[in-house]
């Protein structure tokens, strides 16, 4: 079953497609979080040109942030069929293996250091120009852009035709 989602950021819409099957558990956990509003206002708080953009921490700090589990982490879902291999990918940051909570990044390029550190659970399907404007976007020697970059809301699709397939 294909669940997309759109994340509506201050700079323009990204809709990311989910990879529900191969990583159910970081789906649910992303799609719960969306549900729930977790991520409304988030800042991308660290964006490396040509390496990736990094969110969903409320603190905005880059240290915080829970999983929508009764712990605050979870497991890795890591695959061998699933890599950092290009543009748009979607993934979970963590605090060290089985240590995901609620933050992730997109790329911005192939990074294959990640592979088997990283769970990929994602791409971004429509929006590629706007990740665009996001790497152009000035920052600090922290790398945080200048002038904040936030999701503003979530928006979850269904694909209907699925469930007939």
């Amino acid at each position: 079953e294909s669940m997309s989602v759109t994340l509506h950021t201050d700079v323009g819409d990204l809709k990311v497609e989910l990879f529900c099957e191969e990583t159910p558990k970081t789906c649910y956990n992303f799609l719960a979080l969306c549900a729930s509003g977790y991520y409304n206002d988030c800042v991308f708080h660290r964006n490396i040109k040509g390496f990736l953009a990094q969110t969903g921490d409320p603190s905005g700090t880059g240290k915080g942030g829970k999983s929508c589990y009764e712990t605050r982490f979870f497991n890795d879902e890591i695959l061998e069929s699933l890599k950092h291999s290009k543009r748009g990918i979607l993934s979970m940051a963590n605090s060290g293996p089985n240590k995901n909570g609620s933050q992730f990044f997109v790329l911005y390029g192939e990074q294959v250091k990640l592979d088997g550190k990283y769970t990929v659970f994602g791409h971004v399907i429509h929006g590629l120009d706007v990740l665009d404007d996001m790497e152009r976007v000035p920052v600090d020697e922290k790398h945080r852009p200048i002038t904040d970059i936030k999701i503003r809301r979530t928006t979850i699709h269904a694909n209907p035709i699925a469930q007939w397939g």
